[in-house]
């Protein structure tokens, strides 16, 4: 196959099941690098998302993907195929022109997966897994991301997994202006929720990471505070919301951390949000009396409001997409010409080789330039026609019909 897509999302698999086939954002370049050695796949890439892992691979087999992506993560190839989808060549160019631009998005029209793909690429630049096809594939989905989001009202009305997390947290609080608010985390899911939480004036807010220097330098931003994510089980109690998104491959808040504030709090309600995959919080932490809990899965019933103004542009996002996949298709088939041109040319480079010499022999000798020159364009016109004629007059019936309009269209030859 020359170009597929394999993976599964949030609209063919749980939760349960996307966390265990997630990449972590340092693992990508290791992990494609592993896929070029293990298969014998030509280019390939990984998108890895709270909502999706999709290979991305040019002259591979989707079956020995489908085998390596459970390898790699220990799983029964048994166990995750039903959850997978196989797109091949203009199925697959669709598929990742709507992922850019956020048609395939659990919030319609969301723009972080665009930075997400970016990353997917870098990382198969830096294991040097990215070649011509794939490399043309991405930058022409990053150019058709941005034509649909200037050119519709697919990203008007700003709802993301962050918005849709402060209006969730507005329907348990009266007021979010009286709580404390923790971000478990400092990457770029945090930074959006951190954003949409301190326009709300929350009463405090901080940060809790590994690397004090980031959680420091994101509070800072928003006036907030900045503890280590080691002293968590210090501080957890005095915070009302806790929003969690790390790349951590186990969890980072037990039941037993939750319980030990939840009782120092004297069981005053928490709300919690877990956006990453593989999660931060233990499923179940929600079993507890006082803890409202919540996944990415759990929001998509929060994000509708909104939409019908990005769900008006669709069709017109779509259009625009397949104009561009028309576009891609043409310039896949244009390239599997290309070595067929090569060796046409390099057939008639021969002949005009040939018989220039054969010219500039018979110059040299004196012969008069006028017939050395009628020679050579005779000579020339012979060997190039040679082939095409040979192959009509060897023909017969239904092929010489068709040949002999083919030769026809190739010579511009009016009948």
């Amino acid at each position: 196959m020359t170009l597929f897509a394999l993976g599964l999302n949030h609209q063919t698999a749980p939760l349960a099941i996307r966390e265990r086939v997630a990449f972590a954002t340092e693992a990508l370049s290791n992990a494609v690098g592993e896929l070029m050695r293990a298969r014998p796949v030509k280019e390939a890439a990984i998108i890895s998302t709270c909502n999706r892992t999709e290979l991305y691979v040019s002259a591979g087999e989707a079956g020995l993907a489908a085998d390596w992506l459970a390898e790699y993560h220990r799983l029964p190839a048994g166990e995750l195929k039903p959850y997978l989808y196989t797109l091949p060549e203009e199925e697959a160019v669709r598929h990742a022109f709507r992922v850019a631009s956020g048609l395939e998005s659990m919030v319609l029209g969301e723009p972080q997966i665009l930075g997400q793909m970016k990353e997917a690429v870098r990382a198969a630049e830096t294991a040097g897994t990215l070649g011509t096809t794939l490399h043309k594939l991405f930058q022409k989905s990053f150019a058709v991301a941005k034509e649909v989001r200037t050119t519709t009202q697919l990203g008007a009305h700003s709802v993301s997994m962050a918005a849709a997390t402060v209006k969730l947290a507005a329907r348990i609080f009266p007021s979010i202006g009286e709580q404390n608010v923790l971000f478990i985390g400092a990457g770029e899911m945090i930074e959006l929720c951190a954003t949409h939480f301190a326009a709300h004036g929350p009463a405090r807010l901080t940060v809790a990471n590994r690397t004090l220097e980031r959680a420091t330098s994101l509070a800072h931003r928003f006036s907030g505070g900045a503890i280590e994510l080691r002293s968590l089980p210090d501080h957890l109690h005095e915070y009302d919301i806790v929003i969690s998104c790390t790349a951590s491959s186990l969890p980072i808040l037990g039941k037993g951390l939750a319980e030990r504030a939840l009782k120092a709090r004297r069981h005053r309600p928490m709300f919690m949000v877990d956006l990453a995959v593989p999660r931060d919080i233990e499923p179940e932490v929600g079993e507890l009396d006082d803890v409202f809990l919540y996944t990415v899965d759990d929001l998509s019933g929060i994000v509708s409001a909104n939409l019908d103004a990005r769900r008006s542009a669709v069709e017109q996002a779509e259009a625009i997409i397949e104009t561009q996949v028309g576009q891609f298709m043409h310039w896949m088939a244009a390239r599997e010409s290309v070595p067929l041109i090569r060796a046409l040319r390099e057939q008639a480079e021969q002949a005009r080789g040939h018989e220039v010499d054969r010219a500039m022999r018979l110059l040299a000798r004196g012969d008069d330039p006028k017939q050395v020159l009628e020679a050579l364009s005779q000579g020339l016109t012979n060997k190039l026609m040679h082939a095409p004629t040979q192959a009509l007059n060897d023909a017969q019936g239904e092929e010489r019909r068709a040949l002999t309009d083919l030769v026809a269209r190739l010579f511009h030859i009016s009948r």
